[in-house]
This record gives C-alpha cells, sequence and structure tokens, in this order.
C-alpha cells in the first residue's frame, strides 16, 4: 500500500486527470461542425448534457463514497472517464459527442466527491488551505488546461481526432493501478447503507446552513460563467475574434481559470468570509470587462480580464470551501462535497441550457451579456452573505 502522502497525490492527481480529460473535447468543436455537420446548438446543448449528467451523478452517487469508501469509487469515476475518451475517438454524429461526454460527465460527478474527499482525508496538514485550493479550483483549472493541451494537438499532431484521447485514456488507466493500491480512509459500511445513499439527497451538514449558502452562491455565479465559455468559447472565437483556430478556443476558454489556484493559495492568508468577499468583487469587475471584451471583439482584453477573473474565481471558492468544511465529520464529507459541486454545475447547466434554446434567436453578445449580468448579480448577493456568515469553529 502507498504511503498517506503519496495517496495524497495520487488522489490530487486523479481528481485533476478526470476533469482534465472533460476539457479535451472542446477544441474539437469547430472540427465536429465543420466535418460532421454539427450546429452550434448541438454543440451547446452537448455541454449542457455534460452538466446535467455530472449533476445527476453527484445527486444519485454523490454520498457512495462515505458508505463503500473512497478507492472502490474513485477507481469506478476513473473508469468511467476512461470509457468517455475511447467513445470520443469515433465522433460521427452528435449521438457519439453527447454519449462520450455523459461518460465524462458520469466520472466528473463521482470524481468530484470521492476524489476529492479522498483529497481532503489524506491532505498534509500544512498549508491549511491546501486541500481546499485543490478541491476547489481542480475542476475549474483542469479542464482548460485539458483543452489548451488539446488544442495543441489539434493543430500541431497528427490524427487530432484520435490521438488527444488516447493520451488522456493512458493516464486514466495508470490513475485506476494507482488508486488500488492506496489505503482506505473511511470503513466501509452495510452494502444496505450504501444502496440507501443512492437514494437523490443533498446532504448538509448539521450547523453548515450559512456556510453552504456562501459556498452555493460563489459557485452559481463563477460556474454559470465558467458554463457559457466551455459552450461558446468556439463561437466567441469565429465570430467575434475572427479566427477558428483550436488553440484560440482554448485560449479563450482556458483564461478565465487558469489563475484559479493562485488566487486561491493568496486568500488563505485570511479569514474565509474576506477571501469570498474579496474574491467576489474581483470576479464581478473582471465579468463586466469580460463582457466589454467579447462585445469589442478585442481579443487581448478579454483574456486579461479573464486571468483576473479567475484569480478572484480561486479566492472566492477556496473561501467558501474552506467554511464549509469544518462543519463535516470524515464519513459526511463526500456528501458535503458533492452538494456543492451539485449546485456548482446546476449554477453553469440551467443558465446554458436556457441560452441554448435562443442561441439560434439571438446575438452572441445578448447572450455574453445575459450571462454576465447572472454572474455579477449572484457575486454581489455572495458578497453580502459572506459578511453576514459566522466564522466557523475552526477554518
Amino acid at each position: 500500500m502507498l504511503s498517506r502522502r503519496a495517496t495524497f497525490v495520487v488522489a490530487s492527481a486523479s481528481l485533476i486527470w478526470t476533469f482534465f480529460a472533460s476539457g479535451t473535447p472542446v477544441p474539437l468543436y469547430n472540427t465536429y461542425r465543420a466535418e460532421n455537420g454539427l450546429t452550434s446548438a448541438d454543440l451547446v446543448l452537448t455541454t449542457v448534457v455534460y452538466l446535467a449528467s455530472t449533476a445527476a451523478a453527484l445527486l444519485v452517487l454523490g454520498r457512495l463514497s462515505d458508505h463503500l469508501g473512497r478507492r472502490p469509487i474513485a477507481a469506478l469515476a476513473l473508469a468511467s472517464s476512461l470509457a468517455g475518451a475511447l467513445v470520443l475517438m469515433h465522433v460521427e454524429a452528435v449521438g457519439w459527442l453527447v454519449a462520450g461526454r455523459v461518460l465524462q460527465g458520469v466520472a466528473c460527478g463521482m470524481a468530484s466527491s470521492a476524489l476529492g474527499s479522498y483529497v481532503i482525508d489524506t491532505a498534509p496538514r500544512r498549508p491549511p488551505w491546501l486541500a481546499a485550493v485543490i478541491t476547489s479550483t481542480a475542476p475549474q483549472l483542469s479542464i482548460p488546461v485539458g483543452a489548451l493541451v488539446a488544442g495543441s494537438l489539434v493543430d500541431l499532431a497528427p490524427a487530432p481526432r484520435v490521438l488527444v484521447y488516447a493520451f488522456v485514456a493512458t493516464g486514466l488507466g495508470l490513475g485506476i493501478l494507482l488508486v488500488a493500491l492506496c489505503p482506505e480512509t473511511v470503513g466501509r459500511r452495510s452494502v444496505r447503507g450504501g444502496l440507501a445513499a443512492l437514494r437523490p439527497q443533498v446532504a448538509i451538514p448539521a450547523g453548515a446552513g450559512p456556510a453552504m449558502l456562501v459556498a452555493g452562491g460563489v459557485a452559481v455565479a463563477t460556474w454559470s460563467l465558467g458554463g457559457f465559455f466551455q459552450g461558446y468559447s468556439p463561437m466567441i472565437a469565429s465570430e467575434r475574434l475572427g479566427s477558428d483556430n483550436a488553440l484560440l478556443v482554448a485560449v479563450v476558454l482556458a483564461s478565465l481559470m487558469l489563475l484559479a489556484p493562485l488566487g486561491g493559495a493568496a486568500g488563505g492568508r485570511w479569514s474565509p468570509r474576506t477571501s469570498v468577499a474579496v474574491g467576489m468583487l474581483v470576479f464581478a469587475a473582471s465579468t463586466v470587462v469580460i463582457v466589454v471584451g467579447i462585445v469589442a471583439g478585442t481579443a487581448v482584453l478579454l483574456v486579461v480580464a479573464e486571468l483576473v477573473a479567475a484569480f478572484g474565481m480561486g479566492m472566492a471558492a477556496a473561501g467558501g470551501l474552506r467554511g464549509a468544511i469544518p462543519y463535516a465529520r470524515t464519513d459526511e464529507r463526500a456528501g458535503l462535497l458533492a452538494a456543492i459541486y451539485l449546485v456548482s454545475y446546476l449554477g453553469a447547466a440551467v443558465p446554458s441550457l436556457v441560452s441554448s434554446r435562443l442561441v439560434e434567436h439571438l446575438s452572441l453578445v445578448t447572450i455574453a451579456v445575459g450571462h454576465g449580468t447572472l454572474a455579477v448579480a449572484v457575486s454581489l448577493a455572495t458578497v453580502g452573505l459572506a459578511l453576514r456568515t459566522p466564522a466557523p469553529a475552526r477554518a
């Protein structure tokens, strides 16, 4: 068996790689549109299906690792992502793309709670903010990094529709083997308890309500904008920036999340509520500039504003999670993370679903203004909530 420190590294890397895998199809969307006849509505709807399948997995499977153990559910998450990569190697129509994205969505849902809890269970005591930064920013960072790598391979490497998924699948297979060598951190309960955990339920530990409201507000504000960029980055590049280059698509998507870990680390010296308040204000101001960059069609302004927004996003997300974690026992952590990530994915999926219905009738600029307005309004409301929320017993 691996040591506790090695388990922390494996769990963190596996969490990151699962979300890395889910970002790799995005730079190929314009390829699928040009070569396979997929429409913009098809591609946005595919993003909604991915987000919805992740939310469904969190709702049904989110608490499973609290009952059956972290290791088997973590391995199952990696296996689902691996299956998704294999399906995506064969995209010829929208059905193949949807099937692959559903498998990736289920994988991300299970990974969010099981692998995220594994990270918290095995994290070193110093620095105290490390686990919160990894679990809160890994999805938002890993998806765009996956897109960046995929965009580079699409533009520079042979067999772009296959190579990127083969690369991802290799890492996922290695992750399954390493997870099998990790010690379990949760005592396995009865099978009946595991079956009971499959009932759709949002688990909020006693006393965590106010902290969960703050964490949920951060999630809705940041993930709603992130969902917009997942679905519309190809359109932003082609319609507003004048290029179908796959790497540019990846840069547009990636910039919104790249500095999130730095923001999370920077906010670690403050109390959770101060970190949330400052991070949300930075994020809200940057969102306004992001919309201006899209309207003006200015790549530099857009990317710089996204990078600043990412910093604020990471600060707020890590602060929100640090404020909620102290309320959960070890055997409640997966349920807590599942609840936070469920709100996150619904915050991304619902606005994207609405806009997918309107994409053929409204301009991209109008849709961007709508998503930006939602993100700013929820950010400012969350600042007010954070400043009125009492500090946890330990942060």
